[in-house]
């Protein structure tokens, strides 16, 4: 029970003090019962300090992009995830550009003596060259006719009452009698189905039908079947749902989960996505834009998939603008896994990245701002940061490379801020950078430690883009509390050497649990229909207010194993509504609980008792992962912080994160009275 605003007004509207007063008794006899169990729920076998220094003379701005999300194509986090995209290969590429190929994952309806399926060089799309060739034997075709059928990325999910976009392309040199179908895996329970009638002609024609679903199946499949003998040709079967985040083909749930990060930026598309293990499979924006009928797509050679590239440059660019974070593009810098480009030759590589700006920022009138504009964005997207390459310090040509790079963007985009791969925080770069990347992946007990990586660093110089940092290996599992508590260590640090440290994001972001072959652990774990966030997901939610916050230096010191296990920070924010807040996040690393006397000083406003709260992330076991099952086993538990105050004793649990937000008011809200009179003026 909670002493409400409300329960205030109730009792002067009764109009007698007589009223208040049994209100305030109550909550002091409430506030004594809840302190009593808070303190015999965890007996406390270490004592700690905390000691937040809150004048303005010592406080300092957090940059407003401290924190932000990392996409890439990894996972199946893209395709089959994000990217609402129904049908996998769906123009028949994957297979390579000689035919007969693969059609993987389509499969026939039928047998030898019924049908025959190849692909061929009659596409109408000249960066597709690969359709396929549907040819009926049958003169009696069975019932349900005969045909082929795509389960999608491990099925798809069909939603009763819901409707889906269907576009193909078809010919035949006969009149054709299509099925178009939404059933279940095994094909006998339909969903949703159009008959499309193709005329006889040798010309391809588009179809574009809409298929509402008469109930759901998360595992469903799209078939098309006929039952006249004759020979039809198929490309570019699209299946996309009609309701996506604003139209833009977007999951929706999967960008909430995102929104509600507040994320001040969006570093895409890669990783090593970006690079390819070789050259021929890296990424390229061009390739990934315009109609996507016209996209060839490409095999991912790092994380060996084929992506359609649906997901392409624009939808990335767009994607940023829809969480209102700032796109950070990492473009090729002619290096990959196991070739390079010599810096000699590197110009058209140059040229094709200006391209790719000019896309991006360029007028509705420019060349490629034209592109752009076509495609339905006529304003200029707001691209401010470029990473020139990933992970391609020490490479032979990388210096070369970069310099190119550098010099040509800065002269033609002054005003971008450009990101080198070398690592500038324990020594000078010998080559001009805004920023640098810093990657670390390691054990918990290491991350944890290197929450003071950065207290040395010189502040002089390009700031600090932690990139990509995570806890993997044994520690993560698929994702454990004790990873998301060295993270959040980690964070901690980077909050209080923000002035250095301009950036930071975790890696990697999504992972569809389908796929046999993971990266672990990810920060959205998703399927065909549930989507669930770990550890380091809930981790991250207790961050998402910190960029552009106010930082307050911390000091901490502990009796037992000394404050080696401890981490704290204190920053200042304001929510919507524009209300102040102190927020102080305890980080316990020890498998024992521990009471923590935190002291603010310089604080320039009273605390107001009843907004405030405590925020706790723990669990029973420091092992423990959420599940679909399980969805939040280890999740957020927010609780009314009775105890609040400048000076103010705590217990945080064993192995947990905990974050105190005080409500800072002005100080007539200090006492009851004080409280209550504010109130009636209110009324």
């Amino acid at each position: 029970m909670v002493l409400t605003e409300l329960e205030f007004a109730k009792s002067k509207c009764m109009g007698s003090m007589e009223g208040l007063s049994r209100t305030v008794i109550h909550f002091l006899v409430l506030f004594c019962m809840v302190c009593k169990c808070l303190a015999s729920d965890l007996e406390a076998t270490q004592k700690a300090t905390l000691k937040i220094d809150a004048s303005p003379k010592l406080a300092r701005k957090i940059p407003d992009t401290l924190l932000g999300v990392f996409f890439e194509e990894m996972g199946h986090g893209g395709a089959g995830g994000l990217w609402a995209e129904l049908v996998s290969n769906r123009g028949f590429e994957a297979g390579g550009p000689n035919t007969p190929s693969n059609i993987d994952p389509w499969l026939i309806i039928g047998d030898d003596s019924s049908i025959f399926v190849e692909t061929d060089h009659t596409s109408c799309f000249s960066k597709n060259i690969v359709a396929l060739r549907m040819e009926v034997l049958c003169n009696d075709c069975p019932a349900g006719g005969v045909g082929i059928y795509n389960p999608g990325f491990w099925g798809m999910n069909i939603e009763d009452g819901k409707t889906y976009n269907l576009v193909m392309y078809v010919k035949s040199p006969q009149k054709a009698n299509l099925t178009v179908s939404l059933t279940s895996s095994d094909g006998l329970q339909n969903l949703a189905s159009v008959v499309i009638l193709v005329a006889s002609k040798s010309n391809w024609i588009k179809v574009d039908k809409k298929l509402v679903a008469q109930g759901t199946d998360r595992t469903s499949r799209l078939q098309i079947t006929s039952k006249k003998k004759g020979v039809v040709w198929f490309d570019q079967v699209s299946l996309m749902p009609a309701d996506t985040y604003k139209g833009h083909g977007f999951r929706n749930e999967l960008v909430s989960m995102l929104l509600d990060l507040k994320p001040r930026f969006l570093r895409f598309p890669g990783g090593c996505f970006v690079q390819g293990g070789w050259l021929r499979n890296a990424f390229r924006w061009r390739e990934s834009i315009g109609p996507w009928e016209e996209r060839p797509g490409h095999f991912g050679d790092c994380w060996n998939y084929w992506t359609d590239d649906g997901l392409g440059y624009y939808e990335f660019l767009q994607l940023s603008e829809d969480l209102g974070a700032a796109p950070i593009w990492v473009f090729n810098s002619g290096l990959s896994y196991n070739d390079e480009v010599d810096t000699a030759a590197i110009a058209p590589f140059v040229k094709d990245v200006l391209d790719s700006l000019e896309f991006g920022r360029g007028s509705a009138n420019s060349s490629w701002g034209s592109v752009r504009a076509a495609m339905g964005h006529p304003e200029p997207f707001a691209i401010n940061y470029a990473a020139i390459g990933n992970e391609d310090c020490g490479k032979k040509y990388y210096n070369g490379n970069y310099l190119r790079f550098y010099n040509a963007i800065r002269e033609a985009y002054p005003d971008i801020q450009l990101i080198s791969n070398c690592d500038g925080s324990s020594g000078p770069l010998d080559h001009p950078a805004d920023l640098y990347d810093f990657h670390v992946y390691a054990d918990a007990k290491t991350l944890f430690s290197m929450k003071n990586t950065f207290d040395n660093t010189s502040r002089t110089g390009p700031k600090a883009f932690v990139s990509e940092y995570a806890v993997w290996k044994t520690d993560a599992g698929r994702g454990t509390l004790l990873a998301s508590l060295a993270e959040a260590a980690f964070l901690t640090g980077l909050e209080k050497n923000s002035d250095i440290v301009e950036m930071a994001c975790h890696a990697p972001l999504f992972v569809n649990d389908d796929i046999e072959k993971k990266w672990n652990p990810d920060v959205i774990v998703f399927n065909t229909w549930q989507h669930y966030g770990t550890p380091s997901y809930w981790m991250q939610m207790l961050f998402r207010e910190s960029s552009g916050a106010i930082i307050h230096p911390t000091t901490i010191s502990s009796s037992g194993s000394g404050n080696n296990s401890l981490a704290a920070s204190a920053i200042t924010w304001k929510d919507s509504d524009n209300s102040s807040f102190l927020r102080i996040k305890i980080v316990n690393f020890e498998p024992v609980a521990v009471q923590v006397t935190i002291s603010t000083t310089g604080l320039q406003a009273s605390i107001d008792v009843l907004r405030s709260t405590a925020t706790v992330l723990t669990s029973s076991n420091v092992m423990d992962e959420n599940s679909f099952s399980n969805p939040n086993k280890v999740a957020l538990v927010k609780s009314q912080l009775f105890d609040a105050g400048a000076h103010m004793q705590v217990t945080v649990a064993p192995h947990s994160f905990t974050c105190f937000d005080l409500a800072l008011a002005p100080s007539k809200l200090v006492t009851l009275a004080g409280r209550y009179e504010y109130l009636m003026s209110e009324l």
